[in-house]
């Protein structure tokens, strides 16, 4: 029987794509390392910082009063206990380093005498990478009866006159836990301008007040950023939604809270297996050479979409803060599952956004994954892939803390997390090495020839990232096929401009079934085609 021309060209098409893939290897799955010391007592609430004078020293800090450090990049820490003789330490870790390398440790008071419960903000220094601290500066003590919480702290980078300035948000409590209506909360800010040494009296940040309870009609997450030109910024949550407010004068003033997005559900919220969760925001700014410099992001999570769809958001203003864009899903899931604990950071090199969250797509019950969201093209769109090497299942009737954290500096991606196991928390990062994010002269992409590279991660459920180098203005298609060649779809079909361009695709669009698929690109003369691989 002849053999019919359709069939000899699904054949000819598979005859290809194998004699194309005889050099292709699949990607390994990131390694995940243990930063918490087995034994610790609960440690939860992390935050972490990559030094940018030498990216191989990591910092850490988890509750109470944990801090970790390592000079390998990730690869081993130490442990330590955190102490100030003068103030206590009582949570809410937070670590930045300066440009110059100093590293600083933000948390809440417990003063062995006198004093009381978070009266206070702390701020410790180090300058040997979290080996040694100083007893720490205080900020915000108001006795006799206000309480200080949640700070978070950002260092200027920038080539501004408030260069190494610090500068640190939080929420300031009337009573911490009142009801009465005489009691308020409110967005406060301080900067140092002496690397850490001293502080400047608390200005008040947020025009309209909150209750004192600790819940979504209080004010909360304030977390500062840096602007280009020196301008500080931040946002936080309460009654309103999510608002931000800026200073431009190196935080000595600020202006009119402006409104950035409704938040159903309030910050405070139910997960099954969570003891508490909170959405609350998380900003940061541009201050790189990429085509985004200046852009301010927010990112935060709430239940728009229902209280079992709890879902990633980010907005961003273009215009310092004047106007937002619409709320955008970070997470590309097609499913009704729950993406909480979201953390942002923005690597000041190339200008990519990361954000790292817990994520039950692809689990069964309360079972949790961590994935990791990528953004090269200024927060329009983000691909997803899990990080953690196994699942886990937190019970509520243990704490487990109200952040995950996330750094990133130089290609070089840091997420922390924590896991529950039975009643043992841990802490946990990834060695993520972003190999595609490659640092590009005042923001201009280049590419030396035309390539197609190998997707990222794979094998992959259920989406990738494909990255396709183009050297010249060119007709550019981009098709994927499964194993006897049929084509599924056609991710690029135009003219494409010379530099590297990244699409995501994700099986959940076409209801695939695990197995291997492979994506071919044609662009004038040059044909490749790769492999990747779906696992169910």
């Amino acid at each position: 029987m002849p053999m019919t021309r359709p069939y000899f060209s699904r054949l000819l098409t598979l005859v290809v794509l194998l004699s194309l893939l005889c050099s292709e290897t699949a990607l390994t799955q990131y390694q995940n390392v243990r930063v918490s010391a087995v034994g610790s007592n609960t440690p939860e609430e992390v935050s972490i910082a990559i030094n940018p004078t030498n990216p191989s020293n990591l910092a850490a800090g988890a509750n109470i009063d944990y801090y970790y450090y390592s000079t390998n990049g990730g690869l081993n820490w130490t442990q330590g206990r955190l102490t100030s003789s003068l103030y206590g330490v009582y949570g809410d870790p937070c670590l930045v380093y300066d440009a110059l390398g100093n590293l600083f440790f933000g948390h809440l008071s417990n003063p062995p005498s006198p004093g009381y419960w978070i009266d206070r903000i702390v701020v410790q220094k180090s300058t040997n990478g979290g080996i040694n601290w100083t007893v720490g500066a205080s900020i915000g003590f108001s006795p006799p009866r206000k309480n200080q919480d949640k700070e978070w702290l950002v260092a200027d980078m920038t080539n501004s006159s408030y260069r190494n300035n610090l500068y640190v948000a939080w929420t300031e409590f009337d009573y911490y836990g009142s009801a009465a209506s005489t009691d308020s909360s409110r967005i406060l800010s301080s900067r140092s301008t002496d690397a850490g040494t001293t502080w400047s009296t608390p200005v008040r940040v947020s025009e309209r007040a909150g209750d004192c309870i600790d819940e979504d009609n209080t004010v909360e997450g304030a977390v500062p950023a840096v602007g280009p030109n020196g301008e500080v910024y931040t946002s936080w949550s309460g009654p309103l939604g999510i608002l931000f407010d800026k200073s431009t004068d190196g935080g000595v003033t600020w202006g009119r809270d402006v409104f950035v997005s409704d938040q159903p559900g309030g910050w405070d919220f139910m997960i099954p297996g969570i003891y508490r969760c909170n959405g609350m925001p998380i900003t940061v700014c541009d201050v790189s050479n990429s085509p985004y410099r200046g852009t301010i992001y927010i990112n935060w999570s709430d239940q728009r979409n229902g209280t079992s769809n709890t879902d990633v958001f980010l907005s961003k203003s273009t215009d310092g803060g004047t106007t937002w864009s619409p709320a955008q899903m970070v997470n590309n899931d097609l499913t009704a599952a729950q993406q909480f604990f979201s953390w942002m950071a923005l690597d000041q090199v190339t200008g990519y956004v990361y954000v790292v969250f817990y994520d039950r797509r692809g689990t069964q019950s309360n079972a949790t994954d961590v994935y990791l969201a990528r953004s090269t093209d200024g927060g329009a769109t983000f691909s997803n892939f899990k990080v953690s090497q196994s699942s886990f299942t937190p019970s509520s009737t243990v704490f487990f803390g109200d952040y995950t954290g996330i750094a990133a500096y130089h290609r070089k991606i840091c997420p922390i997390w924590m896991r529950l196991d039975g009643s043992a928390l841990s802490v946990w990062t990834a060695i993520v090495n972003d190999s595609t994010a490659v640092s590009v002269p005042e923001g201009v992409g280049y590419a030396s020839s035309f390539a197609l590279q190998q997707s990222y991660p794979n094998p992959f459920n259920p989406s990738t990232m494909i990255r396709f180098d183009v050297a010249s203005r060119e007709h550019v298609t981009l098709k994927v096929f499964d194993a006897l060649g049929r084509e599924i779809t056609t991710l690029v079909d135009r003219i494409v401009e010379p530099g590297e361009h990244t699409v995501v695709f994700s099986a959940w669009d076409y209801q695939l079934s695990s197995g291997t698929y492979f994506y071919r690109m044609t662009a004038g003369h040059f044909v490749q085609t790769r492999k990747f691989v779906l696992l169910e």
